[in-house]
């Protein structure tokens, strides 16, 4: 069962019955308590979520460690595909995506994401070393919000974010 169709489940259960426990949650539903705890445990975290989509396991373990250190709460994407799904399902407040990554390039990834109804409305920084003006207006073109170049200065793009997550709220 996709995790998407369960949590509705979940949250109905439990909006019909604020005291039962997971385990007659999960007995309710067929499905084991370990992922009723795990999407219960998803679904109460209130923090602003950051999609990091990167190949660079190095550079993105960094930044989701600073950015985790400002209270967000960051989850990682190592590719175009494994982005796109991480998107749909985890609902990020906000998505940092690399151009230059193996099989779909993040121009492709912010356009599908930009094309599709239930994504179109995660803002998008991209986050990268193609720094050419030409570069930039395609990406910001495809639906990005904003554009940042590697190296980049981490209270800058912290600054970034902040300002992306406010619009949203607006």
């Amino acid at each position: 069962m996709n995790t998407e169709n369960i949590d509705p489940k979940i949250l109905a259960l439990m909006e019909q019955n604020p005291q039962m426990t997971d385990q007659e949650i999960a007995r309710s539903l067929g499905l084991d308590k370990n992922l009723i705890r795990e999407r219960i445990s998803f679904l109460s975290d209130t923090r602003e979520k950051i999609l990091i989509v990167d190949e660079e396991i190095d550079a993105s373990t960094a930044l989701k460690v600073a950015l985790e250190a400002e209270g967000y709460n960051v989850i990682e994407a190592l590719d175009g595909y494994e982005g796109i799904r991480k998107a749909k399902s985890e609902n990020p407040d906000i998505i940092l995506l690399d151009i230059m990554m193996p099989g779909m390039d993040g121009f492709e990834v912010c356009q599908l994401l930009k094309a599709d109804p239930a994504s179109m409305h995660i803002p998008i920084i991209m986050l990268t070393a193609k720094g050419e003006v030409d570069d930039k207006v395609e990406g910001l073109e495809l639906g990005a919000d904003d554009y940042v170049t590697k190296p980049f200065n981490l209270k800058e793009l912290k600054a970034r974010i902040r300002i992306v997550l406010r619009r949203g709220i607006i």
